[in-house]
């Protein structure tokens, strides 16, 4: 009770701010040149035209919530087709994620069975790559 007893008196008062906004607005027009009020009423009934096709646009709602805000809605149900359209840059952000990391593993095992290849067929065995003195020679062949 006390909820709706509060939004009253919140509409009521935008209601009173309104009609005091539009006697202003009313005195302040009878002091504007012909031209000026001509184009405003010209705008005005475009703006009623307008507000007469609202078919061809999505209903919205405005609701009240307990502490005095209005929050504008649209429409509750989001059609599927509009929903996969919205996860569709998502799964296309995962796809490309997922392709690049299964090329740079074929990278690194091509790398690596590479190196193994050219261990095994080199004329120098394996152990000699372990041998400290190996390496020092290499180094210092260099």
């Amino acid at each position: 009770m006390k909820d709706v007893s509060t939004l009253a008196l919140a509409q009521a008062r935008q209601d009173q701010f309104g009609r005091r906004v539009a006697a202003r607005l009313d005195t302040a027009a009878a002091e504007l040149p012909r031209d000026i009020t001509e184009r405003l009423r010209a705008a005005r009934e475009q703006a009623l035209a307008r507000r007469k096709a609202p078919a061809l646009q999505p209903t919205r709602t405005v609701s009240a919530a307990g502490n005095g805000q209005a929050a504008l809605r649209g429409p509750d149900r989001i059609r599927l087709w509009q929903r996969v359209a919205l996860a569709l840059p998502l799964v296309a952000l995962v796809a490309g994620l997922v392709a690049i990391q299964v090329v740079q593993d074929d990278r690194r095992a091509r790398e690596v069975a590479e190196v193994d290849a050219d261990l095994l067929t080199d004329d120098l065995p394996p152990a000699a790559y372990a041998d400290p003195g190996f390496v020092q020679f290499l180094k210092s062949s260099l």
